[in-house]
């Protein structure tokens, strides 16, 4: 089962709107929505992750792109035509 976790990205710098790419000085600047950068305007993370298992109120999930204590502030059902 696949599902969306919705996360609050506190660790974000909001005023960070451009960025060299990779951290390169090299690198021209670039909009920050246009790279993996963790600096976002807004600060609410998507993430489509798999259910592994559920233990109780705990739920062991793959995929997720977050680090430890990133605050979750919802789970959603991923819907599909046949669900």
């Amino acid at each position: 089962m696949d599902i969306l976790v919705l996360t609050w990205l506190d660790r974000a710098d909001r005023e960070t709107l451009t960025i060299h790419p990779r951290g390169d000085a090299t690198r021209a600047t670039t909009g920050v929505f246009v790279t993996r950068a963790p600096h976002r305007p807004n600060p609410i993370g998507l993430h489509s992750v798999h259910v592994l298992a559920v233990t109780g109120t705990r739920i062991h999930v793959r995929n997720l792109e977050a680090v430890h204590g990133t605050p979750i502030l919802d789970l959603k059902p991923v819907l599909t035509e046949d669900r």
